[in-house]
């Protein structure tokens, strides 16, 4: 199986944004760029996998054709390794890095950042920068909490249009920490909302059609100001518990296509 990341051992390795996703544009012509963040492991030296990346492609060229009018680009970010490695947070630096690389490569365009499992912590921690307008975390894999530890940070994303979308039965990542941090999220940015999705696991197969429409509605109705789905307005204006535990329906955004 071909690997994605750079040859040599891993402090030589360094993120790539790679080639957009759908095809190529001209800087001229892109309006706003989606960084796509694939899962990854807690602890590992590994180079990343090419598995992972390869998961986040359908979900890429989904938002790319439905935000083509708007000059939509995305790039599915190549980690340096798989692992978050503890304190160095190593996919939060290279999402942080890619952010920059984006904003170098096509200038002054509002940026997007969609993760998956450890992705999603890493869009998470990422969302900050400036340029940064939407964060998309999901099925995100957030820690126990810890009262010896600093707890996740959520500062950083005030000024940030907010997503968190879990599947109630993943068995890999805890529903219940997301819904945790998206409480404490909330607090410091109201324009934060979190949905489940209904008896779906980690990899969100079973909705992926719904989680597709979801995600594009989000990131277009932020970056776009397109309007967004009723759900979407709705999640984000209701007080805790009721906008963090939106359900996705079924068939969600199948109106829109017809």
């Amino acid at each position: 199986m071909a690997h994605y990341a750079l040859v040599g051992p891993p402090e030589t390795r360094r993120p790539r944004l790679g080639r957009p996703v759908g095809g190529s544009r001209t800087s001229a012509a892109v309006g706003g760029v989606v960084l796509l963040l694939p899962d990854g492991v807690p602890v590992s030296r590994r180079r990343a996998s090419a598995r992972a990346h390869a998961a986040m492609l359908p979900l890429g060229r989904g938002l790319v054709r439905a935000g083509r009018a708007e000059g939509l680009v995305a790039h599915v970010v190549r980690y340096r390794g798989r692992g978050w490695n503890g304190a160095d947070a190593e996919l939060a630096a290279d999402a942080s890095w890619a952010v920059a690389e984006a904003v170098r490569r096509y200038g002054d365009v509002p940026v997007g950042l969609v993760g998956h499992g450890l992705g999603g912590r890493a869009a998470l921690r990422a969302g900050g920068h400036d340029a940064v307008g939407a964060v998309l975390a999901l099925a995100p894999w957030l820690p126990e909490d810890d009262v010896a530890a600093e707890p996740e940070p959520v500062r950083q994303l005030v000024g940030r249009r907010v997503l968190v979308v879990h599947g109630t039965n993943d068995a890999r990542t805890d529903p219940e920490l997301s819904f945790r941090f998206a409480e404490r999220a909330k607090k410091a940015n109201r324009d934060t909302c979190r949905f489940e999705v209904h008896s779906d696991g980690h990899a969100l197969h079973q909705y992926a059609g719904e989680v597709r429409n979801l995600a594009a509605d989000f990131l277009l109705g932020t970056l776009f100001t397109r309007p967004f789905a009723r759900p979407v307005t709705d999640a984000m204006a209701a007080p805790p518990p009721l906008g963090l535990r939106m359900p996705l329906a079924a068939g969600f955004g199948d109106a829109r296509r017809r």
